[in-house]
C-alpha cells in the first residue's frame, strides 16, 4: 500500500521537519531586501513575456538555503531564512526591484512540434549580478498559474523540489554546468496529482533561462526584428566575444554548440540520464536544466531510459549526443534569417556549423575519458582501451560510478571503493591499462571520478521520507554528502554503493 501524505482535512500539509538542517542561520527577522535587482529580459518588447505576479500560499516554512549559492549571488543567506525571505521564495511578496514575468518559448517535445509553451509553472522574479560580475536569473518554480500553464495548475510536489535540488547541487559539485537551487520552502498547501500531496517552491538559479525553444517560437511566427533581439540580447549576456567576428549571429551558434557538446560529454562521463531532452530544456547558456525524469545509472547499459513517459526510449543514455545535435540543427534552422540574407549561403553556415557539434563531443569526451582513466594522450591505443572497458563494463553490468572508482584506487594503490569490483574479465584490461599510467594519472582520475552521486534510490528515500513521515532528515543528508562527491568516509558506505536488491528504481518522472 502507498503511504499517504501527512494532510489535514483542510488540504493543507504540516510538517514537523525532523532532523532539518538549514545551510544558514535563521535568526535574521527580516528588514530590507539585499537583493539587486537589475532585470535586462524584462526590458525586452512585452511580447517576449507575460507579467504575471506568483499566486500566494497558505503557510510557507523553510526546507534549505543554499548558502554559498547566496555568497556567490551577493545575496544575504540569512535574509532568505528570515521570514521576508521565506514570503519571496514562496511567491507571497514580491522584494524591490523585481519584475516577475513568465517568458514564451516553443519547442519539439519528443520530436513532435509544439508551437507555443513557455513558463506554465515559473516566474522570473529578475536578475541580480554576482560578486564575480557574471548575471544571474532568479526564477520561482511552482509559483503558480501563467498565461502559459495550459490548464495546469503552476504548482510543483514537494518531491520534485526535493529532487531538483539533490540532484541540481549533485551536478554542480561534480562541474557540470547546471541551474543551481538557491533555496526552497514548503507553502503548507497541496497540491493534486495521482494522489494529494505536499506543495514546494523552489528558488531556481541560472546564468539566463533563455533557451532553443525561445528562438524557435520567433521564427515560427516569422518575426525576424524579435530574432534578433533575442541573438543580440543573448551575444550580450553569454558570448560578447561574437562582437568581433564578421558574423556575429553565426558566432552565437558556433558558441552555442561547442557549449551543449562539452555539456552532453559531461553527462555521459557521470552516467547521467537527463530523461526529457526536448527543445525547450536546452539552455543557450550551456547548462543543465529540468531535472523531472533524470537518473544515473547503477549497472552501465547504453541504452538505459528511466523516465516513465520516454516509451520508445528516445532519450536513452547512448541517444542523448544525438538528440543534442538534433536539437542544435533545430535552432540553426531558426537562426536562419539572421545567419545571412541569402537563404542558400545561410543554410551552407549553418549546416557546417551544426556539423562541428560531433567532433566537439568526441573530443571533449575522449578528453573527460581519458582523465576517467588517468590517461594523458588520446591515442588509437588508449581509445581501444576505453571502448574496449566500455564493453567490459557492459557485458558484466558493471556499476558505472563505482567501476572508475575501483580503477582509480588501483592507480593509487589504494582502497577507497568499500570493497566493490566490477566483476569478472578485467585483469587482463588492466594488465593493459596500468603500464599507460604516469605520476600524475591517479590525480587525475581522482578529480574526475566522483564517488557519491545522487542515486536514484536513495533520493526516492529521501523523498518519500519528507512527503509521507514529514521527515527532511534524509533529503539533507544526502544533499550534504553529494556535495562532497569525491572524498571517502568509511561511515558512509551505503551513500556510495548501488540499490540493494529489489530496491532498484527502474522508473522516475516528470514533476507536473
Amino acid at each position: 500500500m502507498t503511504p499517504t501524505p501527512i494532510c489535514d482535512a483542510e488540504q493543507r500539509c504540516g510538517f514537523r521537519y525532523n532532523g532539518l538542517m538549514n545551510n544558514g542561520p535563521m535568526n535574521n527577522p527580516g528588514g530590507t531586501t539585499p537583493i539587486a535587482f537589475d532585470n535586462s529580459y524584462a526590458r525586452l518588447p512585452e511580447h517576449f513575456f507575460a507579467r504575471q505576479p506568483p499566486s500566494h500560499v497558505s503557510s510557507p516554512s523553510i526546507i534549505r538555503v543554499n548558502s554559498a549559492l547566496a555568497a556567490q549571488l551577493g545575496i544575504d543567506a540569512d535574509w532568505l531564512a528570515s521570514p521576508a525571505g521565506i514570503q519571496m521564495v514562496a511567491g507571497n511578496q514580491n522584494p524591490p526591484g523585481a519584475d516577475p514575468i513568465s517568458t514564451v518559448y516553443a519547442g519539439f517535445q519528443f520530436g513532435n512540434w509544439n508551437p507555443q509553451l513557455g513558463d506554465g509553472r515559473a516566474h522570473l522574479l529578475g536578475e541580480v549580478v554576482g560578486p564575480d560580475n557574471v548575471r544571474y536569473d532568479i526564477q520561482l518554480k511552482g509559483s503558480g498559474p501563467t498565461p502559459y500553464s495550459r490548464g495546469g495548475d503552476g504548482r510543483a510536489p514537494l518531491g520534485p523540489v526535493l529532487r531538483e535540488y539533490i540532484v541540481s547541487e549533485a551536478m554542480a559539485a561534480m562541474g557540470v554546468p547546471t541551474t543551481r537551487t538557491l533555496a526552497a520552502v514548503a507553502t503548507g498547501d497541496i497540491v493534486q496529482r495521482d494522489e494529494p500531496q505536499p506543495g514546494g517552491v523552489l528558488a531556481r538559479v541560472a546564468q539566463s533561462h533563455i533557451r532553443i525553444g525561445t528562438f524557435q517560437y520567433f521564427s515560427s511566427i516569422q518575426d525576424v526584428e524579435a530574432l534578433q533581439l533575442l541573438a543580440e540580447h543573448v551575444i550580450d549576456r553569454h558570448y560578447p566575444h561574437c562582437r568581433e567576428l564578421d558574423n556575429p549571429y553565426l558566432g552565437l551558434l558556433e558558441a552555442v554548440i561547442e557549449h551543449q557538446a562539452e555539456l552532453i560529454a559531461k553527462w555521459q562521463l557521470l552516467g547521467f540520464i537527463h530523461g526529457v531532452m526536448n527543445t525547450d530544456n536546452m539552455l543557450l547558456s550551456g547548462e543543465t536544466v529540468d531535472y523531472g525524469p533524470c537518473a544515473f545509472m547503477d549497472a552501465f547499459d547504453p541504452a538505459t531510459v528511466f523516465s516513465s513517459i520516454d516509451h520508445a526510449g528516445r532519450y536513452a543514455y547512448q541517444n542523448q549526443p544525438g538528440i543534442a545535435n538534433w536539437n542544435l540543427a533545430t535552432l540553426a534552422q531558426a537562426m536562419l534569417p539572421l545567419l545571412d540574407a541569402n537563404r542558400d549561403a545561410a543554410v551552407a553556415m549553418a549546416q557546417q556549423a551544426v556539423d562541428g557539434f560531433a567532433p566537439l563531443f568526441v573530443a571533449a569526451y575522449q578528453q573527460g575519458m581519458g582523465n576517467k582513466l588517468g590517461l594523458q594522450i588520446a591515442s588509437d591505443e588508449t581509445i581501444e582501451l576505453m571502448n574496449d572497458l566500455l564493453g567490459l563494463m557492459r557485458a558484466s553490468r558493471s556499476d558505472f560510478t563505482l567501476t572508475f572508482r575501483y580503477l582509480t584506487d588501483l592507480a593509487g594503490d589504494q582502497d577507497e571503493h568499500y570493497g566493490y569490483h566490477p566483476g569478472d574479465g578485467f585483469d587482463d584490461w588492466v594488465r593493459r591499462w596500468q603500464p599507460q599510467l604516469d605520476e600524475q594519472a591517479h590525480s587525475r582520475m581522482v578529480a574526475a571520478n566522483p564517488l557519491y552521486i545522487p542515486r536514484n534510490h536513495l533520493v526516492e528515500d529521501a523523498i518519500e521520507a519528507a512527503v509521507y513521515r514529514a521527515d527532511l532528515g534524509p533529503f539533507h543528508r544526502l544533499v550534504e554528502i553529494t556535495g562532497k562527491p569525491y572524498g571517502y568516509d568509511p561511515a558512509l558506505e551505503r551513500f556510495a554503493m548501488p540499490a540493494p536488491p529489489g530496491q532498484s528504481v527502474r522508473q522516475t518522472f516528470c514533476g507536473t
